[in-house]
């Protein structure tokens, strides 16, 4: 009698507990995480920003098409009568939809009392608005296998059928017509428009190959042209890397800056010096060094402390060099420059990794054939090997150097506060235009000055890494909401350049984000390079990749690891810093 008392009170208690968690829940809001379906979210339900198998909240009594192959939907599909092609296009709409709804989004929850496994069924309130309601009165709702708003679904079913959309196979780098069975069968594919069909896919044989008049006729995609990826202006050389080609990093040395540093490195005749934040080996860099070392050549090197975790090759380089600094774990050293024969460097965004080396990120690379910018260099790089970094180097003089028809402004952080005293001074005087390809933005006085040029009328577009989308200090929002045209970029390669091109005049490249951090702790490096030439290319190829992304990352963010970011799901890469890689991250399964 006891124990049956004992086990009513221990009932009573854990459904009082539920209750109130459910109640606690309700008035708190939660991010929303990943995006399974239009009606299937997950959200960070006990705040640990991971995206666990038991934080699914599914929407009652309410069914949705998906472009998301792993559901099956075969008999929703059936039951409306749509064709296999018709249903995906269906699905894209509602995804996108659901996307730029609720994509990074803070949300309340309105729990039902049912649930199963799988799902914890809840109605997601957004900006006081049920989305339920917002889904159903959409047209892309359906309550037991029928549209939830007639007129609504036949609109959305008719724009949906003038959607051009393939299956990409990502493991394969093929890409299918949307009936194709192949396409439909792959394990790691996305649906998405064919004019963003990376370059490098391939068509499916079966599904892309047409007979006409009995004869055997490939199917030829129509794609956006490849931009060029080089330009010289006599000492200057500018390199490009275009993260929209190249879907999983190589232990080459593939992009064209790794060419022009190992030629560099095979000319060198005394002396090679290198900064640098981290180190990947790959076989042509490494043998290269040894070959110098074994003619004379001096290898002096400089990195950083604190990135060592990650880039776990750093020891190979340390072995390599003759002399060594490095800085202490507080602070980085950010820097990535290499001077060789103290008369030409190499400078800019690229790491000297895996991820540079074969040009998988999105980089912007300056080689400088002049001695005296080479001095320059030598004299920021002589204070760290001797044990001098951060604010304790000093001044390296500051001097405008003429090369051919370009004026060359060599800066290096702490202690040139380069946003402050350099770059916000040429923003401020902006008259045209001011794009910025970047990894992140977090300078509030820079977020400023750009608001400001906006409302003055001068021509702002921003790309963005999605690794920094919505962290503590972005300013996307920010930026956004000022009515700054703002794109996250979603391919699996970072878009890792930190430039600012001006008015068919001015380039600002370097290692330097545009963070406090970067501006006044860091050891960084920037140039300002006045060129109209080189302006004007570095502009062409920031178009070539605005119109790469689509638009609707205008408005919203996208996974650096999930089935939306082009490749990111087969690279073997961590691409969100979550610890998890491909299929062992939420957004990949």
């Amino acid at each position: 009698m006891r124990s049956a008392k004992i086990i009513s009170i221990f009932f009573i208690i854990l459904i009082f507990t539920v209750f109130t968690t459910f109640i606690l829940l309700d008035k708190s809001e939660k991010a929303v995480l990943n995006i399974i379906t239009p009606s299937e979210i997950q959200i960070d339900l006990n705040n640990n920003k991971i995206a666990d198998s038991n934080e699914i909240i599914c929407l009652e009594n309410i069914q949705t098409l998906t472009s998301n192959l792993s559901k099956n939907q075969k008999d929703l599909a059936d039951k409306l009568n749509l064709p296999v092609e018709d249903a995906l296009k269906f699905g894209y709409i509602s995804d996108s939809f659901a996307d730029s709804t609720l994509s990074d989004k803070k949300v309340k929850l309105k729990f039902s009392s049912n649930k199963t496994p799988n799902c914890v069924f809840a109605d997601i309130i957004i900006d006081n608005e049920s989305y339920r309601e917002k889904l159903i009165n959409s047209g892309l709702a359906f309550v037991n296998g029928k549209p939830s708003n007639i007129d609504k679904y036949k609109k959305q079913l008719q724009k949906a059928r003038k959607y051009k959309l393939v299956i990409l196979n990502h493991r394969s780098s093929k890409y299918h017509k949307t009936d194709c069975k192949y396409g439909l069968a792959a394990h790691d594919s996305i649906v998405l428009p064919t004019n963003q069909i990376p370059e490098d896919a391939k068509p499916c044989k079966f599904c892309h190959i047409t007979k006409k008049n009995g004869k055997t006729k490939k199917y030829s995609k129509k794609s956006l042209q490849t931009y060029p990826l080089a330009i010289s202006n006599g000492s200057i050389k500018m390199y490009l890397s275009d993260l929209t080609l190249k879907l999983k990093p190589d232990n080459k040395c593939s992009s064209l800056a790794c060419k022009e540093i190992l030629n560099r490195i095979n000319q060198s005749k005394q002396s090679i010096d290198i900064a640098l934040y981290g180190w990947e080996s790959i076989p042509e860099i490494r043998n290269a060094i040894l070959n110098a070392k074994s003619r004379g050549v001096k290898i002096r090197l400089v990195y950083d402390t604190s990135s060592n975790q990650y880039y776990s090759d750093i020891k190979s380089i340390i072995s390599l060099a003759d002399e060594t600094s490095t800085d202490t774990p507080k602070i980085i050293m950010h820097n990535k420059f290499i001077i060789f024969d103290n008369s030409k460097v190499i400078t800019g965004s690229m790491n000297f990794a895996r991820t540079g080396f074969a040009g998988f990120n999105s980089d912007c690379v300056i080689f400088l054939d002049s001695k005296e910018i080479a001095e320059l260099y030598k004299e920021e790089f002589t204070q760290m090997l001797s044990g001098k970094f951060h604010n304790e180097k000093s001044n390296v003089n500051h001097k405008i150097v003429i090369l051919g028809s370009a004026k060359v402004t060599p800066l290096f952080s702490p202690k040139d506060k380069i946003i402050t005293n350099s770059i916000l001074p040429l923003i401020n005087n902006a008259k045209q235009y001011i794009y910025i390809p970047a990894f992140l933005i977090t300078h509030d006085e820079l977020s400023s000055s750009l608001i400001s040029a906006k409302k003055r009328g001068v021509n702002i577009k921003i790309i963005i890494d999605a690794t920094n989308t919505y962290t503590a200090r972005s300013k996307v929002k920010m930026l956004r909401s000022a009515g700054i045209p703002l794109k996250i970029e979603n391919f699996a390669g970072k878009l890792h350049s930190k430039s600012i091109i001006i008015d068919d005049k001015y380039i600002i490249a370097g290692s330097m984000n545009f963070s406090k951090s970067g501006e006044n702790k860091n050891d960084e490096n920037a140039l300002i390079i006045e060129d109209e030439r080189l302006a004007r290319y570095y502009k062409g190829f920031f178009e070539y990749l605005w119109k790469k992304i689509p638009d609707k990352y205008l408005k919203q963010g996208v996974r650096a690891e999930g089935k939306n970011s082009i490749g990111s799901c087969t690279d073997g890469i961590d691409n969100n810093f979550d610890g998890k890689i491909d299929s062992e991250d939420a957004g990949c399964r």
